[in-house]
């Protein structure tokens, strides 16, 4: 069984042994069925993990963790991609966000489009802020980071600012690819990728009048969902850190 990771959102530096939170403490004891003397590992998100023993294990006490040496485990990518995307119906954010974690996203910052059919009061959209950013931490903690990518409050795709860095929106009539590009993409980017039935002619021109460049995945077209993790595993096939 592999040892079990465990974000938390305290600095972790300094300390010698941790009381972790009620939901973490009932995940090791309750879900995996830990005990005292079993290994995890902690991290909070600052590029550093933490080895470490449960030494008191109670399902009501809790269950209190020693700290061993902290190690910086090569598993985040140079290249800092951030997924500018449109918000999906149902699940589909979900998936998108945990597999772009998984892929090494560095940002997330979901979007309403034209096209877009969600639509989300303040209130609305501040929870599922939240509830998005504790996918990002489950797939983190799943996949082996020692960071998790922040998940932005929603905002309109007009209030995405001009990009600092090379700035690109999937658009399959794009003439770029990839593959063409002849120069390698800096240590940072950024990608928006549109909602079902994808941006209007209206969007994509004043992104283009704002420094964006369309770039064009493939031959067909993909799921709003996909396009994201798709664009990232290209990305860092090419430019960062997967084989």
């Amino acid at each position: 069984m592999p040892t079990a990771r465990v974000h938390i959102d305290q600095t972790l530096q300094g300390q010698a042994s941790i009381e972790l939170a009620q939901g973490q403490s009932h995940y090791l004891l309750r879900v995996l069925r830990l005990r005292a003397g079993a290994k995890v590992v902690l991290f909070d998100g600052n590029g550093l993990e933490y080895p470490g023993e449960i030494i008191a294990a109670d399902a009501r006490a809790g269950c209190r963790v020693r700290l061993e040496a902290a190690r910086a485990p090569a598993v985040e990518s140079s290249l800092e991609v951030s997924l500018i995307q449109a918000i999906g119906r149902g699940d589909r954010m979900d998936w998108c966000v945990q597999k772009a974690t998984e892929l090494g996203v560095a940002r997330i910052q979901p979007v309403f489009t034209h096209r877009t059919e969600v639509r989300l009061d303040h209130q609305r959209a501040r929870k599922r802020r939240e509830h998005w950013q504790q996918v990002a931490v489950s797939a983190a903690e799943q996949s082996g980071r020692v960071r998790v990518p922040e998940i932005d409050q929603p905002v309109s795709l007009e209030d995405v600012p001009t990009p600092l860095s090379p700035g690109f929106y999937l658009d399959p009539a794009a003439a770029l690819t990839v593959r063409s590009m002849t120069t390698p993409v800096p240590p940072r980017c950024a990608v928006i990728v549109g909602p079902e039935g994808g941006l209007t002619e209206a969007e994509t021109g004043r992104l283009e009048r704002n420094g964006w460049r369309g770039l064009k995945l493939g031959p067909r077209i993909l799921r709003t969902e996909t396009a994201g993790p798709a664009v990232l595993a290209v990305l860092q096939s090419h430019f960062g850190d997967l084989a």
